[in-house]
């Protein structure tokens, strides 16, 4: 609490001793957020302040910002609630932090990196007898000492990489409503492929917007991705609560769960409404929890699906009989996962399943291995730095899974693939 108040009293102090030194008492200004999705999550990268006159040759250097973290949900861990960021540039831009010449604006960049939870405007916040990832109350407030100006009012979040998704989605199968998010490509001559994604246990709820930022899955939208497809409607659902629950508490697959059929119906009632959606090519992944529902989807409707790609697999080996071995050994999956997950273990998921599917004769079935989950990036120091061994799903969103168990690349037509390429390579038998 004593650190807490000292914080406070510094927050408070800053503007009236600028403000004294310059001899002024400026309205605050307001300011917009702009929320871009990383591979560990959503974070504040940049915002955008009002500008009643320019600033002249404004500094990175002459700004402070604070930050106050809150949310009526839960509690925020004492570390996480209070804290500063660091400028990196400065350029003058438009309402939407687009540059421009003479803007009636200033963008500032701040500086992210995925171990400082400040940076972000999502909490990973325990709720009764669950955890879930919620957007909180993200409070800036903007200092810039020479002029003494000072912005702490909101204006609004732009959510730049969901720009092109359609976040209103929901459907009711009997009594169960879920909600979704959803990409249409543009400009596809023909009949289009659909990349469906089911998100972990922390993206569960009614706001699609997590289900697409708590982790990189709207990624699958992104160029770079669309191109290897020739463009793909991409279809994220989201569970009110979380896909492995059974009801009465959570299943790794020993009892059934209550959201397969709904999600299945949604699928469906998808793929009818979208009629360029070419149903030879659809494909089914998910993380962990979503791990859970892409199999128990290819479990049920092994003849739907052109391929799976899971990570971090979360349905229990011993829950899997040779029954449904048998029925999905000739459905085309790519799992990845990490050795060092303590969350979905290897051992008791996805290490017996692929030997037991190879053993049953599966030809197209393929295993990322890895030692642990790194920065893909390079820009947080590569291979040395290490993300939770849950987290294997990076290397899914960023399309860099590409070697078989064995250490040899996964080939197609007698090219090396990535996961993702391989992915659009796969069509169903008609």
């Amino acid at each position: 609490m004593k650190k807490n108040l000292s914080f406070l009293l510094v927050l408070f102090a800053l503007p009236l001793m600028v403000c004294a030194k310059n001899q002024t008492n400026p309205n605050p200004g307001t300011y917009k957020l702009i929320v871009e999705g990383f591979d560990w999550g959503p974070a504040v990268s940049r915002l955008v302040l009002s500008m009643e006159q320019p600033l002249e040759d404004p500094k990175a250097a002459d700004f402070e910002i604070f930050i106050s973290r809150s949310s009526s949900l839960g509690e925020i861990p004492e570390p996480a609630r209070n804290g500063k960021r660091s400028v990196v540039t400065t350029y003058p831009s438009d309402a939407e932090g687009n540059r421009s010449e003479e803007g009636k604006f200033l963008t500032l960049v701040l500086a992210v990196s995925p171990n400082n939870p400040i940076m972000s405007s999502m909490q990973y916040l325990r709720m009764g007898n669950r955890a879930s990832n919620v957007w909180i109350d993200y409070q800036v407030t903007v200092l810039h000492a020479k002029s003494g100006l000072v912005w702490n009012q909101s204006n609004g979040i732009l959510q730049e990489d969901l720009k092109e998704f359609d976040l209103s989605g929901k459907f009711t199968h009997q009594n169960t409503t879920l909600t979704y998010g959803a990409f249409a490509p543009k400009n596809v001559a023909g009949k289009a492929p659909l990349i469906i994604w089911l998100h972990g246990g922390g993206e569960g709820g009614t706001d699609p917007s997590i289900a697409l930022l708590g982790n990189k899955a709207f990624n699958y939208a992104s160029p770079e991705i669309q191109v290897l497809f020739g463009g793909a409607y991409v279809l994220v659902p989201q569970t009110p609560t979380f896909w492995m629950d059974s009801g009465q508490g959570m299943t790794r697959g020993q009892v059934n769960d209550i959201y397969n059929e709904a999600v299945f119906a949604l699928i469906q009632d998808f793929v009818a409404k979208n009629p360029g959606i070419d149903p030879t090519r659809i494909y089914v992944g998910g993380c962990s929890n979503g791990g859970y529902i892409s199999l128990k989807l290819i479990f049920e409707h092994p003849d739907y699906f052109a391929a799976g790609y899971i990570s971090a697999l979360a349905f229990n080996n011993e829950f899997v009989t040779d029954q449904m071995v048998q029925k999905i050994k000739n459905v085309p999956i790519w799992f990845v996962h990490a050795k060092d997950d303590m969350t979905t273990k290897p051992d008791e998921t996805v290490v017996p399943l692929f030997d037991r599917l190879k053993k049953a004769g599966a030809k197209n079935v393929h295993f990322s291995y890895y030692d642990n989950v790194t920065d893909v990036t390079g820009l947080y120091g590569g291979e040395d730095f290490r993300y939770n061994g849950h987290w294997s799903w990076v290397y899914s969103h960023a399309n860099t899974a590409r070697l078989d168990l064995d250490g040899k690349p996964v080939m197609v037509d007698g090219k090396p693939v990535t996961i993702m390429e391989w992915v659009a390579a796969q069509r169903k038998k008609k």
